[in-house]
């Protein structure tokens, strides 16, 4: 807040709840900026409203907080403040300063949730492109470009998370080929269904899949660690080998992750017409609110049918 300094007793305790920050938390020197920056603010608003730092009470620091609303300060800000003011409160209060702490009540506003990190249709087609174009002469080439695709096929198909589909066991398509069982957290069981190219793309990963096991005792799960046929492969190779493949599709690597694909299945499902209820179950969210990060989505698609369908949105 702009207009003369805080009163020199708030100062003065302010700077001992610095000096504790800096000696005792090695607090760095932005750090200790931010937090003066805060509580001089807050020693501002309270001081116009005859009181102090030391006596200010919960309806005080209430005030402040919609103050801090009302002049417009993004949520991030506000909930360093009030971080800022907790922090300060029990200062006073351990070092006997005060009795109660008043910032006790204090809540921090609701931050919205950033958009995940996604790929779009366009790259997700320059990486299905990539890995099709992979060299198959030898089996050993054959049987990585077919466990490649089926990867990238069914985890753009269903939206399924990395863990889920590197541990997809082999009973997980025993019910009906068109389908996937999966159990997700929490134990959770759903179905998803596979899209057409996901469905080939498996069928013609299996086949290699069996003979690249046949010496080394089978294993019950689709995608095998190349090391242990009793494990799964890992996150991390995944994780791995979708850079690797973002490199040769001259894509930047840090867009192209398991998660940045789940991601992109359900905002392309929604941009293309699904229902947010059927994103949701194929998803495996226990809530519909995870699920509500996408509805920009949603949003976006319903101004263009109103901009393109509304018999009056073209008239001048």
């Amino acid at each position: 807040m702009a207009g003369k300094p805080p009163p020199a007793a708030d100062l003065r305790i302010l700077e001992r709840f610095l000096e504790m920050m800096s000696a005792e938390r090695a607090a760095a020197q932005a750090t200790e900026k931010a937090y003066r920056g805060d509580i001089e603010d807050l020693s501002l608003f309270l001081s116009a409203r005859r009181s102090s730092l030391i006596a200010a009470d919960a309806a005080a620091l209430a005030g402040w907080v919609a103050s801090l609303s009302m002049r417009g300060l993004a949520a991030s800000s506000m909930a360093r403040k009030i971080s800022a003011a907790r922090r300060f409160y029990r200062f006073l209060c351990l070092e006997g300063l005060r009795e109660e702490d008043p910032s006790e009540e204090l809540r921090q506003p609701k931050q919205p949730r950033p958009l995940p990190q996604l790929a779009s249709e366009a790259e997700v087609e320059a990486l299905l492109k990539a890995a099709r174009q992979m060299k198959r002469g030898s089996f050993a080439a054959r049987y990585r470009r077919a466990r490649l695709l089926a990867l990238l096929e069914i985890l753009y198909a269903t939206g399924l998370r990395v863990s889920e589909l590197v541990g997809l066991p082999l009973s997980a398509r025993a019910r009906d080929r068109q389908i996937l069982f999966i159990v997700g957290k929490g134990g959770r069981e759903r179905i998803v269904p596979l899209s057409e190219p996901a469905e080939e793309a498996l069928d013609l990963y299996k086949p290699l899949r069996d003979r690249h096991l046949e010496k080394r005792g089978g294993s019950p799960w689709f995608f095998p660690s190349s090391r242990d046929a009793r494990r799964h492969l890992t996150r991390r190779r995944f994780g791995q080998i979708l850079q690797e493949l973002a490199c040769r599709a001259g894509l930047p690597p840090d867009r192209i992750s398991p998660h940045s694909l789940r991601h992109a299945f359900a905002t392309h499902m929604l941009a293309h017409g699904a229902d947010l209820r059927a994103v949701q179950q194929m998803l495996g969210h226990a809530d519909i609110s995870t699920t509500q990060i996408y509805t920009h989505i949603l949003e976006e698609r319903l101004r263009r049918l109103v901009q393109d369908k509304h018999p009056l949105s073209r008239q001048a």
